[in-house]
Formats: structure tokens, C-alpha cells, sequence
């Protein structure tokens, strides 16, 4: 049953895929209830009203995400990076990260939440096989800036950092973000 907000039905997206165990090797399908999905659109209320401000509802309503997914999958208590919590159950590398997050990032915009960005492919840098990495990516429909959606490094359910891809790709530091 779809809850009613202002008099319209907004009902939960239909079953997903979330993947874990590295490489994506673990799939599984999750479903959210119309409540929780409600919560994560009341994280766009009101709609921003800049790019900027929409990339900080992107970081609360994708950390949002990794929480209600993560309890569903075991998830939940990944640990940024692949070192802390490498070969325990549930912990992800960026593969997994980057994947889950672009979903999710669709799942916003097919429910018509975003209206500065749109969800581009998934990126990689160092494509040699030594420090190889991956992140989710959006596109200022105004500006034409990428931007990097990168949950990878921290911990389940910390809202992901969101850096300029160009920075990104060089490795910059997270605190050198420049609008």
C-alpha cells in the first residue's frame, strides 16, 4: 500500500539488487517498504533549491540507503576501504560500493527526486591492476561537472563524499573540495 503525501501516492521503488562479498559476488534482492522510501524522498523536502544543496541531500539519502539495505543484506557494518574489515562477512569493496550506490542514485532519479543532477556510468581510475578503483557518478545538468559519489572509504551508512570527478581522478583530497 502506497502512503499518500499531499494527497499523492508515493509507493516504494519495486525490488533491487544490492551486491557485497567483493566483486559484487554476492547479489542480493531487496525490497524497501513504502515507509521507508518515504523517508528517504522527505530527505529532498523541500527540493533544493541549488546543485550544492542537492548534492548534500544525495550524501544524507545514499547514507540513508546503505542503512536500510545493509540490515536487509548484512551489510551493515562495513567498514570503509578493503583492509579493516577485509574477509569479514558483509564488507565491501568498491566494485560493490559504486554499483549499490549508481542504484541508488537511479532509484532517486527514476521518482523524479533529482532536478540538477543525472546519474552517469561508473568510473575508474588507475585501470592497472595495483590500486585499481571505482565510484558512482552524477552530472550538473546545468553546469555539465561530474561529480564522484565515493562511499567506498568510509564506513556503512556515513554519508559518501562528493568531489569533482576531474579531482577525483588525481586523487586529491577529499577536504580540497572546490565548488
Amino acid at each position: 500500500m502506497a502512503l499518500l503525501c499531499g494527497g499523492v501516492a508515493w509507493a516504494a521503488p519495486a525490488p533491487f539488487t544490492a551486491c557485497s562479498g567483493y566483486e559484487c559476488s554476492r547479489r542480493d534482492s531487496v525490497t524497501l517498504s513504502d515507509a521507508q522510501w518515504q523517508e528517504v524522498r522527505a530527505l529532498f523536502t523541500p527540493a533544493a533549491a541549488s546543485a550544492h544543496e542537492e548534492r548534500a541531500n544525495l550524501q544524507r539519502a545514499v547514507a540513508r540507503m546503505e542503512q536500510m539495505v545493509g540490515a536487509q543484506n548484512g551489510t551493515y557494518a562495513d567498514l570503509g576501504g578493503n583492509v579493516a574489515g577485509g574477509g569479514t562477512p558483509g564488507q565491501m569493496d568498491c566494485i560493490d560500493e559504486s554499483t549499490n550506490t549508481t542504484t541508488y542514485l537511479e532509484l532517486f532519479q527514476r521518482d523524479g527526486l533529482l532536478r540538477w543532477h543525472e546519474v552517469q556510468e561508473r568510473a575508474q581510475r588507475d585501470k592497472w591492476i595495483i590500486d585499481v578503483h571505482w565510484t558512482a557518478v552524477i552530472r550538473d545538468m546545468h553546469s555539465g561537472q561530474r561529480y564522484a559519489v565515493d562511499s567506498w572509504f568510509l564506513d556503512n551508512g556515513q554519508p559518501p563524499y562528493i568531489q569533482k570527478l576531474e579531482d577525483w581522478l588525481d586523487k586529491k583530497d577529499f577536504t580540497e573540495q572546490h565548488e
